[in-house]
Parts: structure tokens; C-alpha cells; sequence
């Protein structure tokens, strides 16, 4: 695992020792390792809503019904 050394604003380390001190975590560490995996995570959402808009902006126009285009969504 690589190691890092990292600084914060005053406010970030307080908040991160207050998460700490109220034993949600463990360690600063343990919090961080949290917090990027959270936004990772969010990201792959990210990316994937991202290229289902591309795709239906790619696929134009169609005449299908409401509930059409809900039942193909839910099958994919």
C-alpha cells in the first residue's frame, strides 16, 4: 500500500479529527481511504449515467410510447 502525506485547511483537519473522536472512524487514515472510495464509486456512477445519455442522444428520435421506452430502460 502506498503511503502519502497529506495537508489540510484547519477546518478539513478539524472536521477529521471531530469524525475520529466521535469513533465513526479509527483513524484520519481510515476516514480518507473512506472518502476517496466513496468518490470513486460516485464516479463510476457518473460515467455510467453519462454514457447512457450519450448513447440516447446518439440513437435520435422515436416513436414509441412512454411506457415503450420505460420497459426497454428496465430491460437493460
Amino acid at each position: 500500500m502506498g503511503r502519502q502525506s497529506i495537508s489540510f485547511t484547519e477546518p478539513n483537519d478539524e472536521w477529521l479529527k471531530a469524525q475520529v473522536e466521535g469513533q465513526e472512524y479509527s483513524s484520519k487514515s481510515e476516514l480518507v481511504y473512506d472518502l476517496v472510495s466513496q468518490a470513486r464509486s460516485q464516479q463510476q456512477e457518473i460515467n455510467y449515467i453519462r454514457m447512457k445519455l450519450e448513447k440516447a442522444e446518439k440513437s435520435g428520435f422515436t416513436n414509441d410510447s412512454k411506457s415503450d421506452i420505460l420497459r426497454q430502460a428496465k430491460s437493460q
